[in-house]
């Protein structure tokens, strides 16, 4: 039997608290979207192997904690790695509830989440493929740091004619890889964030973002979005060149910000996002991305897609 695995990647607005003066620390806003997607196929084998090193690495914490006979992984369509759209978390998951389904394991994906030690800090990529949509989890309490699973406070459903238009630049991809790989760490020894900004970003999420959804309006929604990813990247700057992860993206914000509702960049970058109810307003910013990425380094991949509003698939083959 084989079990194939289809999920999400998504894209991340931020974390609302990184001061934990109220209990708790983080919280995070994004969503699920259709593509890139992650598709794997799990299947019984003589010894474990994998066309990816990181499904091995992943496969050994699930080993862990439970028994089943080895099996085969093969990941047949791939999230970009290291561009902050959840490839890793997305790939654990999946791997995780094909591992279940195949066995009769009937780990929940919070079960999965505390196995593999994969969206326990920020929940987004977990909730993005349990059930999809746009997303608020409610960060951990500080003593309980990747002991449990952030709790989902908000989930909706994204309107079919809103289109997300995305953006991953080549160039920065080298130095933000180097970047994640000390992810952690940095993580771990984070500066504390001023309570009064704290404030002003669970403010924006609480009076301007979630009602903005509710009521379907778009214009401000994005302009909320905005604001608070904005704000956040200033909190960042210690950690990447400015508000934004570098100057390529920073030009590339303002050049997004000429058609659409919003422009965020998503985790640590390079990739960036913006939010348009028009194809036509879509179409036209992909053209002005694609011809300053060509311009302004190697390239990369521009693209429209909506929001996946189901979370992750599975089916036995």
């Amino acid at each position: 039997m084989v079990i194939k695995v289809r999920a999400p990647a998504h894209l991340h607005t931020g974390n609302p608290d990184l001061s934990g003066d109220m209990g708790r620390l983080f919280g995070t806003l994004g969503f699920a979207i259709e593509y890139p997607y992650l598709e794997i196929e799990v299947s019984e084998a003589g010894k474990d192997k994998a066309n990816d090193r990181d499904a091995l690495k992943f496969l050994e914490r699930l080993r862990e904690r439970h028994e089943f006979p080895p099996v085969e992984i093969e990941v047949r369509h791939y999230i970009p790695k290291w561009v902050g759209v959840g490839f890793h978390t997305t790939l654990a998951l999946s791997l995780g509830k094909a591992v279940s389904e195949l066995f009769g394991l009937n780990l929940s994906w919070e079960d999965i989440a505390l196995t593999v030690r994969r969206g326990l800090i920020t929940a987004l990529g977990l909730y993005a493929v349990k059930v999809g949509g746009f997303i608020v989890e409610g960060g951990f309490p500080v003593d309980k740091r990747e002991k449990v699973v952030p709790p989902l406070i908000f989930r909706g459903e994204v309107p079919e004619d809103w289109l997300f238009v995305v953006a991953i630049p080549k160039t920065p991809r080298k130095a933000l890889a180097e970047v994640r790989k000390r992810e952690d760490e940095i993580l771990e020894n984070l500066k504390k964030m001023p309570p009064e900004l704290a404030d002003r970003l669970s403010r924006i999420v609480l009076m301007k973002i979630l009602p903005a959804f509710v009521e379907k309006d778009i214009r401000t929604f994005g302009e909320g979005l905005y604001q608070f990813n904005h704000l956040l990247g200033e909190f960042w700057s210690d950690y990447q060149e400015n508000v934004y992860c570098c100057d390529l993206v920073n030009e590339g914000i303002k050049i997004m910000l000429e058609d659409l509702y919003c422009a965020c960049q998503t985790s640590w970058g390079p990739t960036f996002y913006g939010l348009t109810d028009s194809r036509e307003k879509a179409e036209e910013c992909v053209g002005k991305l694609n011809a300053f990425l060509e311009e302004n380094g190697d390239g990369g991949e521009v693209f429209i897609t909506k929001a996946d509003n189901g979370g992750a698939r599975w089916l036995r083959l």
